[in-house]
């Protein structure tokens, strides 16, 4: 007998999913590690993150006010190298970004208790007022990544969840190229919409193309998550997140991995990160394939963490 059917990949995002984040600019969230078996695998992971010899980026004291050197450690931690590859991540990932897909960053996003929350912001080309584009989409110019937002621990309305601006993707209200001024007067000082915000002694509103036209409270979503749950949204789409009102010694982290087609060139031209006044050296860095194949090679790649551990391609 034959039949028409085409098989449907496991974890792949629904046509509904599908059109919800073509139109909205991010979906979610999804359930990916239970609560409880997040907080154990946190317990013994954070214990690697504050291991930097296998680190791919060195620790500068002097290079800036901001402490990016715990960028990509998917690069030296087995449980992130085999979270950013996960099927039930990346199999959604290709019905939107194609069969194709680079991991090209990780980050951290750790929240205290007491801490403002993040201004409304986008992200195209990650220039962050560096004024040098840290990936370049081809002929387009324009595009974004897609990021994927993992709660390790819960994020509440209390404890600085996301909250989007839906639709907003496709056009960009803030212009990376532009300089921001670091005042570390700024950081837990300024209210905005009603809401205690700024971004570690940054301002994202000198970011603004129009500084009278900025995203509408008014039509922002929250999106609360429990530990273990993960959204997926274009960077694109404007974003922020409500402060941290719980006691001190409550800890909101997320992480965060993006992803690009291969065909979108990665740090362009440099060998370095440049990013609020911090630098780092490249020359230990490699994007990961998560997906399908790369047939363009514009971007160094690794296989392997620097601990040895295999990342796997979906």
């Amino acid at each position: 007998m034959i039949t028409n059917e085409v098989e449907v990949e496991p974890f792949a995002l629904t046509d509904e999913e599908q059109k919800f984040i073509d139109e909205n600019g991010y979906v979610g969230p999804f359930t990916l590690y239970e609560p409880e078996e997040m907080e154990q695998i946190w317990n013994k992971t954070r214990r690697q993150v504050f291991d930097r010899s296998h680190a791919i980026y060195e620790i500068d004291m002097h290079s800036g006010p901001n402490n990016i050197a715990n960028y990509d450690r998917h690069l030296d931690i087995p449980f992130l190298a085999q979270h950013v590859a996960r099927p039930e991540i990346v199999n959604k990932l290709k019905g939107i970004l194609g069969p194709d897909i680079l991991c090209w960053r990780t980050e951290f996003f750790p929240k205290y208790g007491g801490d403002e929350g993040t201004d409304w912001h986008q992200a195209d080309n990650f220039a962050m007022a560096s004024g040098k584009p840290q990936i370049i989409w081809p002929e387009t110019g324009f595009g974004g990544t897609v990021t994927v937002w993992t709660a390790f621990t819960e994020a509440s309305e209390k404890t600085a969840c996301l909250r989007f601006q839906p639709g907003t993707h496709r056009k960009m209200f803030y212009d990376e190229m532009k300089k921001m001024t670091y005042n570390p007067d700024l950081v837990n000082t300024k209210i905005k919409g009603g809401v205690l915000s700024g971004f570690f002694g940054y301002d994202y509103t000198e970011l603004l193309v129009d500084p009278n036209v900025r995203p509408d409270d008014s039509k922002a979503v929250t999106i609360p998550m429990k530990a273990g749950q993960y959204v997926i949204f274009w960077s694109t789409l404007a974003h922020a997140s409500l402060p941290n009102t719980a006691e001190s010694n409550v800890l909101r982290l997320g992480f965060a991995s993006r992803y690009v087609p291969p065909y979108v060139k990665i740090y362009p031209d440099t060998t370095v990160i440049e990013e609020y006044g911090a630098s780092l050296s490249l020359h230990k860095y490699g994007a990961v394939l998560v997906a399908g194949e790369d047939k363009y090679g514009y971007n160094p790649q690794l296989k392997t963490t620097t601990r040895g551990h295999p990342f796997v391609t979906a």
